[in-house]
Formats: C-alpha cells, sequence, structure tokens
C-alpha cells in the first residue's frame, strides 16, 4: 500500500496539457524524486495534490482510501505540506509569526505565542533548522527563509512533504543541510517528494524517481541502479553531455576594467565592496566565485549601473562608464541576465513577446515615431522561441507570469544573448534549469567567448565554475580574495578562499 497514488492525473490550461494521465506511487518513508524538464508538469502535478490546482482528470487516494482535495487547507488537514519554488512568507511578518500563520491558538480572541515559540524553538534544535525566530522575513537570507517553510511544516505536523526546487536558491554549504535535514525526516516515516532537475541531488538522497517528458509518464525507477546518463536521456528524449568539452580560450583585447571599486554599507562600518580590481579580456570567460551573500550582487549593481559606487572606476571598451546610465551601457554593448528574474529581468504581467524587446523596443526595428511594429515584434520572439525552445502555451502572447521559472529563465538568456554584446554578465544563467537547457547555455557562453566576446559569469555551482571558466575570482566579504586558474585549483582550496579561512600571497 502506498501513502499517496496519483492515478491518471490530467490537468490542462489554455493551449496546453500540463499533466496528460500521469500516475505517482508514493511509499511510506521514502524520498521520491520528481524528475523533468522546465514546464514538463513537475509543479502542476505537486500543486495538483497540494490543492492549488483542480484536475480534469483522475483520482488520489491516501493509505488506500480516495481523498478530495479542493484546497491547500484540505492537503494540511491530510497531512500534506509544500515548500514552493517561490516561498509564500510575509516579508514583514517575524519567522514565529509565518511559521504559526494559519494555525493560530488563541484565548479569547488574543494571540497565544509563548507555547507556539517553545515548540518552534524545540523543533528547530530537533532538526538542526537553527533560526532566529524574532527577526522579520524580509531580513533574513534565503537560506533561511527555507528554513521557516520547512519549520511551517514541521510545525504543522505534515507527514508527506512537497518539495518543490529547494536548492534553486541555496549555496553548496545549505544544500548540504538541505539534503542532511531531508534524509533525517524521511528516516523518521515521513515521505518526501522532491522537484527537481540535478541529477546529483537525486543520486545523492532519493530512494526512487519518476521521470515527465512534455506532460507525460516517461517512467518511475530506482535511482541507486539508474545512471545519471540514463535519467537524463529519460528526461530529454536524447543523449545529453554531462561534461563540457571546450577548446584553450584566445584572450583578446581587454574590454572590461575595474579598479578599486568600493561601496559603502550605510549603518556599518564594514563595505559592501572594497578596493575591488580586475579585468575581463575579450575572448575568456572569467567566473566570480563565492558564498551568497559575499558582496557579488552588490559587484554586479555597480558594474551594470544599477548602483552607483563610493570612489573606484569601471572603464568598459576604453570609455570610463563608472556613472553612465544603464541604456548608455547597454549601447555600448553590455548585455546583463540578473540573478532575480523577476525583479530585475520581466514584466511578469507583460507578453513573451514585450518582454523579448523590453530593452530595444526604442530601436527603429520596433517601432516607427513612437508606434510599436507588433508583426515585427511577434516574429522577433517566435525566433527566439524556435532559437532557445522556450516553452510557452500560447506562444509569443503568453503572459510571462504562467511559464515555467525556467522557461522565463530563458527568455532572459536568449534576448541578452541575441542582443550580440561586447561584454556579457551572466548572474546565475542557469539556476532553476534542467539539464539539457543548462547543456543549451553553457554552449552559448562558450560560443560568446569563442566569438571573441567577453562573459563575466556571477555563479553558486562550483561545478559550473570548475567546468565553465577560464578564470576564478573569488569573493569573500566584498573583496577579491583570490585569482586561480580552474585548472590549477581543487574543489578543497576553492571553498577554503570562500569561507574565508585562505586568502592569496598579496591580496
Amino acid at each position: 500500500m502506498y501513502i499517496i497514488e496519483m492515478r491518471g492525473i490530467t490537468k490542462e490550461f489554455p493551449g496546453v496539457v500540463a499533466n496528460d494521465d500521469i500516475t505517482l506511487q508514493l511509499k511510506k518513508g521514502e524520498i521520491h524524486a520528481l524528475l523533468g524538464e522546465n514546464g514538463a508538469g513537475k509543479s502542476t502535478l505537486m500543486s495538483v495534490l497540494f490543492g492549488l490546482y483542480k484536475p480534469e482528470r483522475g483520482h488520489i487516494y491516501k493509505n488506500g482510501e480516495e481523498i478530495r482535495i479542493t484546497g491547500p487547507n484540505d492537503a494540511t488537514r491530510l497531512g500534506i505540506g509544500m515548500v514552493h519554488q517561490h516561498f509564500k512568507l510575509v516579508h514583514n511578518f517575524t519567522v514565529l509569526e509565518n511559521i504559526v500563520l494559519g494555525v493560530e491558538t488563541t484565548k479569547n480572541g488574543v494571540l497565544q505565542m509563548k507555547d507556539a515559540r517553545e515548540r518552534v524553538l524545540a523543533l528547530s534544535k530537533q532538526y538542526g533548522l537553527e533560526i532566529d525566530i524574532d527577526k522579520e522575513v524580509g531580513d533574513i537570507t534565503v537560506g533561511m527563509q527555507q528554513r521557516v517553510e520547512i519549520l511551517k511544516m514541521l510545525y504543522r505536523q505534515n507527514e508527506i512533504l512537497i518539495f518543490d526546487e529547494p536548492t534553486a536558491v541555496l549555496t553548496p554549504q545549505e544544500i548540504e543541510s538541505l539534503m542532511q535535514t531531508m534524509k533525517g525526516l524521511a528516516a523518521e516515516g515521513r515521505s518526501i517528494l522532491f522537484i527537481t532537475h540535478k541529477l546529483d541531488e537525486i543520486k545523492q538522497v532519493a530512494d526512487r524517481c519518476t521521470v515527465l517528458r512534455k506532460g507525460k509518464l516517461i517512467g518511475t525507477v530506482d535511482v541507486p541502479t539508474t545512471s545519471k546518463e540514463e535519467l537524463s536521456e529519460m528526461m530529454v528524449g536524447r543523449k545529453v553531455v554531462l561534461s563540457l568539452d571546450k577548446a584553450e580560450a584566445h584572450v583578446g583585447e581587454r574590454i572590461l576594467e575595474v579598479r578599486n571599486l568600493s561601496l559603502k554599507n550605510k549603518g556599518s562600518e564594514k563595505n559592501k565592496l572594497t578596493n575591488v580590481s580586475f579585468d575581463v579580456n575579450a575572448g575568456e570567460i572569467v567566473c566570480v566565485a563565492g558564498i551568497e551573500g559575499n558582496g557579488q550582487t552588490d559587484l554586479v549593481y555597480a558594474l551594470t549601473g544599477l548602483t552607483p559606487p563610493d570612489s573606484g572606476t569601471v572603464t568598459m571598451m576604453g570609455k570610463d562608464i563608472t556613472r553612465m546610465g544603464i541604456r548608455s551601457r547597454g549601447k555600448l554593448g553590455m548585455a546583463h541576465i540578473p540573478e532575480d528574474r523577476h525583479k530585475h529581468g520581466l514584466i511578469l504581467d507583460y507578453t513573451l513577446a514585450y518582454n523579448a524587446i523590453l530593452e530595444r523596443y526604442y530601436t527603429p526595428q520596433f517601432q516607427t515615431c513612437g508606434f510599436l511594429k507588433q508583426g515585427e515584434i511577434h516574429a522577433y520572439a517566435d525566433r527566439l522561441i524556435e532559437r532557445f525552445d522556450i516553452r510557452s502555451g500560447c506562444g509569443a502572447d503568453t503572459v510571462t507570469r504562467s511559464m515555467s521559472g525556467g522557461n522565463q529563465q530563458k527568455v532572459i538568456v536568449g534576448r541578452e544573448i541575441d542582443r550580440d554584446p561586447h561584454l556579457l554578465i551572466a548572474v546565475q544563467p542557469t539556476r532553476g534549469l534542467d539539464v539539457g537547457a543548462i547543456e543549451y547555455i553553457h554552449k552559448q557562453l562558450l560560443k560568446q567567448r569563442d566569438e571573441g566576446k567577453a562573459v563575466l559569469l556571477v555563479s553558486l555551482e562550483l561545478e559550473e565554475v570548475m567546468n565553465i571558466s577560464d578564470r576564478i575570482l573569488v569573493m569573500y566579504e566584498g573583496e577579491i580574495v583570490a585569482d586561480v586558474d580552474p585548472k590549477a585549483v581543487t574543489y578543497q582550496e576553492l571553498g577554503l578562499y570562500m569561507a574565508g579561512a585562505k586568502r592569496e600571497v598579496g591580496r
């Protein structure tokens, strides 16, 4: 008998069948991975189980008995909890207030938080999820916000836990901590459904894996007896090259020159950036590595014009751009794949077509006398959709908010690369993407390099850093502490630089 069984689930949206007659069976105490490309229907299937969507056809069973789930409250009563890819937290509430929200204890209309506080503190200690429960959620890191979501499920005593892309926004250290937490939860009898497209993580923690492709069930396999290559082929329907084959870099002229860049931290004596200096040349990929929150975001903001530095200079193509506006930098040949696709990359309620031209709508290609050329805009969006394999229910007219996170990312990557820039600043370009899309984007970055473009990559994925970069700059507490060759450095040594335990001589 299965603790949860979804039989023949079919869920349709306008223009697309997201889930087509899918059956999923979860055993008690197992970690069951749900693997698939972006837009394969993984999140939709789990949203059906959590009551966010009502399926057109199919049945759900718990311990052999059919159940009806009409909304998240039903799911919670049945012991089903979900950590969403984009966390569902109230940012101006404290950690404790977020955890008890919806299941508060009251007496004569007054909140009783004493028992809740003690219980949350006990749970955080028991599961190694220590956190300051009095801090506002808006003031804690993304990794800590995920701990809040997990504690919410534990507080509600959920026995079936759904994790939707839980590692997409975490550092390597946080990922390792999460994997240990998941193993501990499974060991004490909780059942976990784990949506991902990271094959290493599946091999590390999952017992079984169900693979979806374009809304259809491909099969369920035992993870220990299935190779990463077999899993990737099931996922994308073809053989995928998991290791990069790249030619030697042919370094050309200097494209970007950063000198003594500093950025103060208001309300603190410690700077966000301190005397950051480096170059990026044509024909090379320079990667900025580091644990999240060590100045990488502030550096990118200063380079792209989002935040002016307090001192220092940024020069591109021999021109001082330190105080130059964002559009002017774009015209000079800078492209930017931002870290937060929702905040800085897309207007979610615009169509795919309009998002594709956000930085070029004013050019003669897309407007005449202030009137947009709708035919040209749609034709351009169609070309991007085909070239970058962007999955969307209504093509160029799809509202971007309705697309999967990975396909939203492909819109940005396609738009920026298609601008044919001199300098491409790519911040977490493969975050939230499946193995097929990662392979494609890595090839695109290498193609930019081999065509003589300069690429500045910011990544938290150590494997990506080591595989694709020609040089690695390590940031720690707002400073560059090392400039190393990926062929001459080990993962362990890189980890020491990232943790601040080691520093290159002269830095």
